[in-house]
């Protein structure tokens, strides 16, 4: 903790709101800020609206926790609506942690692609295709063996792998690809982990937190690092971020110090994505023995039973993050009631003075 934010964080003019649809994912979180005793209060996702009109700001901070596989609950249509939101909080001047631009980055693999592309960063090979007739040209070109991913996917859904030609040909004819909610997908080639393991480092603050590694059965496209239930020492994992009933992965996962130009590669990807909170995954391709970056993340979760995986908790350091954030925001005067149109007009007069400068 900074010095004084104890002294200062019951001193906010508003609470901090968290932003959220999946019931159980955050409950560590809200038992942090609650120990804090900082103001705060949530905002559900499902069944939201808001005054396009309504210029205050309600809260001092919000930190987005919408997930692109709400589409799997039944709440794909909080996805698009989310970013007209988070657009509309940032156009008033409320400071959202993963915002708009770290939100449109978490929806589109596609765009991942071409952010890791213009970092010069390798990523498995890969074409982006609107359409199931482009599919076996655009496999054609990648090689086998292959997957097709929604654009919009979430905790590995809609990932189909192929091995040959006529496997896909008979998934085309039987209409069983799914593109997802925004009828994109990426045809990509299909890696093999070195031994099994993929590899996930958490940043907050858009640095680095902590990475592990993920012993994985090769069976499943779900990584969440809050399922997995065991580490490889053989330890039982406290999931207290997942449904009870949630299933047993069957993956081991351990603490992990990555090398320095990795972490260096994480923080450069999320300063381009606009993601301060989230997680980046890659691998050591089996055949090749080349890092490949393939998954940036920006609803995140902390591995389960994290100080014993990695030796702190993650979740306080992530309150502590969002108090502090609050803090700053609302010592730099943005924590008063102001309409949209005085901020609009704030911009236009700041416009008007550089152009005559």
């Amino acid at each position: 903790m900074r010095h004084g934010t104890a002294e200062k964080r019951h001193e906010l003019q508003r609470p901090i709101a968290i932003y959220y649809e999946h019931p159980d994912w955050f409950r560590p979180l809200f038992q942090r800020l609650d120990e804090t005793g900082v103001a705060w209060k949530k905002i559900d996702a499902r069944n939201h609206q808001y005054d396009a009109a309504s210029g205050e700001e309600e809260c001092s901070l919000l930190f987005n926790r919408m997930s692109p596989s709400a589409w799997q609950r039944g709440l794909g249509h909080c996805i698009f609506y989310t970013l007209n939101y988070l657009a509309h909080l940032e156009a008033i001047g409320v400071r959202v942690v993963n915002g708009y631009r770290g939100f449109a980055h978490e929806i589109s693999k596609a765009q991942q692609l071409t952010n890791l592309e213009t970092l010069g960063l390798p990523y498995p090979k890969a074409r982006v295709i609107n359409h199931v007739s482009q599919a076996m040209a655009a496999a054609e070109a990648i090689g086998y063996p292959m997957v097709i991913k929604p654009n919009i996917g979430g905790s590995g859904a809609g990932i189909a792998k192929f091995s040959s030609p006529g496997e896909l040909k008979k998934a085309v004819d039987e209409n069983r690809l799914y593109f997802g909610i925004d009828s994109t997908a990426l045809v990509q080639e299909a890696f093999t982990p070195r031994d099994g393991v993929i590899t996930r480092i958490e940043v907050l603050g858009g640095k680095y937190l902590y990475a592990i590694k993920i012993h994985t059965s090769g069976e499943s496209f779900n990584l969440c690092p809050a399922d997995i239930c065991q580490s490889t020492k053989g330890e039982e994992l406290t999931r207290i971020a997942c449904p009870a009933d949630a299933p047993r992965t069957g993956m081991t996962v351990e603490g992990y110090n990555p090398p320095v130009q990795v972490i260096d590669d994480a923080e450069r990807i999320m300063a381009l994505a606009g993601v301060e909170v989230g997680g980046i995954e890659y691998v050591t391709d089996d055949r090749t023995g080349q890092h490949l970056y393939y998954d940036v993340n920006a609803l995140s979760n902390f591995v389960a039973d994290p100080v014993r995986v990695i030796g702190f908790d993650p979740y306080a350091r992530l309150a502590e993050y969002l108090i502090e954030e609050a803090i700053r925001h609302e010592a730099a005067g943005h924590g008063v009631n102001r309409s949209a149109k005085k901020v609009a007009s704030e911009v236009s007069r700041e416009i008007t003075r550089e152009v005559a400068g």
